[in-house]
């Protein structure tokens, strides 16, 4: 079986065999046909967030069940899944209060890593799905069924990419109807950001980005208005456009310092900035402590759009054959993974809104 294994910080990667342990208890083997490239592999690979090496990347993916182990529920070989790296056990405090992102336990598969060279080499199970690879180990919490007629290159976005963007509006903030909206950056996330932020009914949602073609295909996926953030007005454009107010919430789709500390002069009176997209360790934002007091705003953190797999993949599943959801639209090519450096070169220019892998 083939994967892409990063071997140093910041060096390409390289094809070669692997082997990945049976399937234990409520574990399922997924032979994947799609796999996403999203900034959060790029930033592992490259030592943002320090990890073990060498690893297997990759965790936006959709396959088909292989095996199943002792216990799996709800799950037979031959369904087609969405694989996340949300790992949750549903009995932990977190859980239990509905947060499965943020899942206390240890899981069998945390503690035994699942893939090993041909030599017996032990690979890291990057961001719990290694999904750079021909096949994945993962726990039953990880994935969601999905009907066979969605293409596996579109049913890959929901794994991340879609969860986070929609997510963080839908579930982290929890928009309301009517709400302004600012979203700060248009890639993957921020796209999914703005059509969370069109289905909960809020206005205006006004998209901001350094390119004008991303704005455009921000208008395409439901902002109301796009402005580039090299102007030297886009405060005072965005009050213009709250009726004097700012913006009710500003969600941070970039990890990016400055995305983060210009948000926060975009908040309306008891507006909240939601951070979504993840810099490298160590970056620091900066506010002034008495305004953000003075007037009620609060900045929170969403992680993979508090999602719960289970519940959201199935509702965004049918807001996409609904066709409410643009899906296919978020892939801007596909390459087999022996091209997948090209891939990540290209994510990495900027220019692409998903680059995905496919396996034959």
């Amino acid at each position: 079986m083939k994967a892409a294994v990063c071997r140093e910080f910041k060096r390409a990667l390289t094809i070669e065999k692997i082997e990945l342990a049976a399937p234990a208890r409520r574990e399922v083997t997924v032979t994947l046909r799609a796999c996403a490239i999203c900034h959060s592999d790029i930033i592992y690979m490259d030592g943002g967030w320090g990890g073990d090496l060498p690893a297997v990347y990759g965790h936006e993916a959709a396959g088909v069940i292989e095996h199943v182990g002792e216990d799996v529920e709800d799950f037979v070989p031959g369904d087609h899944v969405v694989v996340t790296l949300i790992r949750s056990c549903g009995t932990c405090m977190p859980c239990s209060r509905g947060n499965q992102v943020m899942c206390d336990s240890i899981f069998h598969l945390d503690e035994n890593q699942p893939i090993k060279s041909e030599q017996g080499e032990i690979l890291h199970q990057g961001m719990r799905t290694g999904a750079f690879a021909e096949q994945v180990l993962v726990h039953q919490s990880q994935i969601a069924k999905i009907p066979d007629s969605i293409p596996f290159t579109s049913a890959a976005l929901l794994a991340c990419g879609v969860l986070t963007g929609y997510g963080a509006v839908t579930n982290t903030a929890e928009v309301p109807f009517g709400s302004s909206v600012v979203i700060i950056g248009t890639g993957g996330v921020g796209l999914n950001a703005v059509q969370g932020a069109k289905a909960v009914g809020a206005d205006p949602v006004i998209a901001l980005e350094l390119n004008d073609d991303k704005l455009s295909t921000a208008l395409a996926f439901g902002a109301t208005h796009g402005i580039n953030v090299n102007s030297e007005t886009v405060q005072q454009q965005i009050f213009d456009l709250t009726s004097g107010r700012g913006a009710d919430f500003v969600f941070v789709t970039v990890g990016a310092k400055i995305a983060a500390d210009q948000g926060v002069n975009y908040l309306a009176k008891g507006g909240k900035m939601v951070i979504v997209g993840m810099p490298g360790s160590g970056v620091m934002g900066a506010f002034e402590i008495v305004s953000l007091a003075a007037q009620s705003q609060q900045i929170i953190g969403s992680k993979m759009g508090s999602a719960r797999v289970k519940n959201d993949i199935p509702v965004l599943v049918s807001l996409y054959q609904q066709g409410r959801l643009k899906l296919d639209e978020l892939v801007t090519d596909c390459y087999p993974l022996e091209k997948i450096n090209d891939a990540i070169d290209a994510v990495r220019c900027g220019k692409v809104i998903r680059n995905v892998i496919v396996f034959d």
